[in-house]
């Protein structure tokens, strides 16, 4: 290297290791600046709270400053409320889901079934869950309403029809041993099962028309959270599914029945390329993404 070369690679390193001792040097921060910092973010002050819109809320001892407490409605908060309590988007994104299909969180024990949820966490926010009373059963309005008590309703319910139920607040439920058909009955009939109300009824409809028709009480068991008890007061008299003819639907309108996936549905369309039309889904058996009991759940809705 000749003389000016080795002046330039002097000043370049001379230069690098001045911009490196200023950035360490200035990006030090002050014990007083980094209190300030914090405080401005919300972070606890030097008694262990958070302040929040000039006053400070309680904040337990084990929290990171992402997570805060304060009180809030299930039913009502929004995004930005969800994610400061700690919550994860995809749980956030799975509450908006739940309200939007008709879900209401009617007491705090409802939170708790958050996919993802852990005990530790429910255990931090049940203090601060408030249900407001415009999401609790419309029935707890009955027997206070208008200034009549419950004795006083009834007695006069009992003076104008007898002892007729009122079923615009009370549904008329099905007794114990009578049964509803579960592909004609539409949703008032549904509602009459005891543990169903509107949104099963609607769910139970939905997903009746997604499969093609129900061939089994079993199957309300793939409704989410579907009430058990329920399931004795339906029957199955007769059962017309919607065949599917595989050997003739493309993979989009495959995929469209809830118990084929998008892979199936390619293995299927792979199989008629190479072999021909399936004659019974027996040929898929070998397929890596069939199981013995996805053939089985399948075959009341396939035709040839």
């Amino acid at each position: 290297m000749n003389r000016n070369d080795r002046l330039i690679l002097i000043v370049t390193i001379i230069t690098g290791v001045l911009i490196l001792l200023g950035i360490f040097l200035l990006g030090e921060e002050r014990p007083e600046d980094a209190q300030m910092r914090n405080e401005k973010l919300g972070m606890r002050n030097g008694n262990g709270e958070m302040r929040k819109n000039g006053r400070y809320i309680p904040y337990d001892e084990g929290l990171s400053p992402s997570k805060e407490c304060f009180y809030f409605d299930p039913n009502t908060a929004d995004s930005t409320e969800l994610l400061r309590l700690g919550l994860q988007p995809w749980q956030v994104r799975n509450i908006y889901k739940y309200r939007a299909k008709g879900g209401v969180y009617q007491k705090k024990e409802d939170f708790a079934r958050l996919y993802g949820l852990t005990v530790k966490d429910y255990r931090r926010l049940e203090p601060y869950i408030r249900i407001s009373e415009d999401y609790l059963p419309a029935s707890t309005l009955v027997g206070n309403y208008g200034g009549y008590s419950r004795t006083s309703e009834s007695s006069i319910s009992s003076r104008t029809s007898g002892s007729r139920r009122d079923s615009l607040h009370y549904p008329v439920k099905i007794r114990e041993g009578e049964h509803v058909v579960l592909n004609s009955a539409d949703t008032a009939m549904l509602r009459k099962v005891p543990g169903i109300g509107a949104y099963y009824a609607k769910e139970i409809v939905r997903y009746g028309r997604w499969l093609g028709g129900f061939v089994s009480v079993d199957q309300l068991d793939e409704i989410d959270n579907f009430p058990q008890g329920a399931k004795k007061y339906f029957v199955i008299e007769h059962p017309h599914p919607q065949k599917l003819n595989i050997n003739k639907l493309t993979l989009q309108q495959l995929r469209r029945h809830p118990y084929i996936n998008y892979y199936q549905a390619k293995a299927i369309t792979d199989y008629r390329r190479l072999h021909g039309d399936i004659k019974s889904l027996q040929d898929l058996r070998f397929s890596p993404d069939f199981t013995e009991q996805d053939i089985q759940r399948l075959t009341p809705y396939i035709e040839y």
